[in-house]
C-alpha cells in the first residue's frame, strides 16, 4: 500500500498547530493596554472588561453577546400599503397566434447576397447588377 492512500491517522507529521506561549513583554504590555483600556471605557459609561477577557477581545477572538437587544417592533398591517383589490376575471381567455408579417409591396425585386452571409434587400435592377459586380 502506498501513503497516498492512507488516512490523516496514519500521518507521521501533526496537522494541528501549536499554541504559542505569550511572552513576558507581550504580557506586560497588554496588561498597561488593558488598564488604559479601562481607563476609556469607564469615562464613555461603558462596561470595562477583565483581564482574560481583554486578552480574547485583543486576540481577535471576542464574540459579544446580544442576547440583551430588542429588535424594532415591526406591524405589518401598518408597514403595508393600503392597495385597491382588482378581481380576476371569472372567464379565461384564449389568445390567438399573430399573424406573421409579409411584404406586401411591389418595391422589393429581391435579397441578394453581397458578400458571404452578408444579405441585402434589392430594390432595382441596377443594385442587383453593381452587386453581382461586387462579389468577383
Amino acid at each position: 500500500m502506498t501513503m497516498h492512500l492512507l488516512g490523516p491517522a496514519f500521518s507521521t507529521t501533526r496537522t494541528s498547530s501549536k499554541k504559542a506561549k505569550m511572552s513576558s513583554g507581550k504580557y506586560s504590555k497588554y496588561c498597561q493596554d488593558w488598564i488604559d483600556y479601562n481607563k476609556r471605557m469607564k469615562k464613555l459609561g461603558s462596561k470595562t472588561k477583565t483581564f482574560e477577557e481583554y486578552l480574547v477581545y485583543r486576540e481577535g477572538k471576542f464574540k459579544p453577546n446580544l442576547r440583551g437587544t430588542t429588535m424594532p417592533d415591526y406591524r405589518t398591517e401598518e408597514s403595508r400599503k393600503h392597495r385597491e383589490l382588482y378581481p380576476s376575471q371569472s372567464e379565461v381567455g384564449v389568445a390567438f397566434a399573430k399573424a406573421p408579417n409579409t411584404y406586401t409591396g411591389d418595391k422589393l425585386l429581391g435579397i441578394a447576397t453581397l458578400h458571404k452571409s452578408c444579405l441585402q434587400p434589392v430594390f432595382s435592377r441596377k443594385d442587383a447588377e453593381d452587386i453581382s459586380r461586387m462579389r468577383r
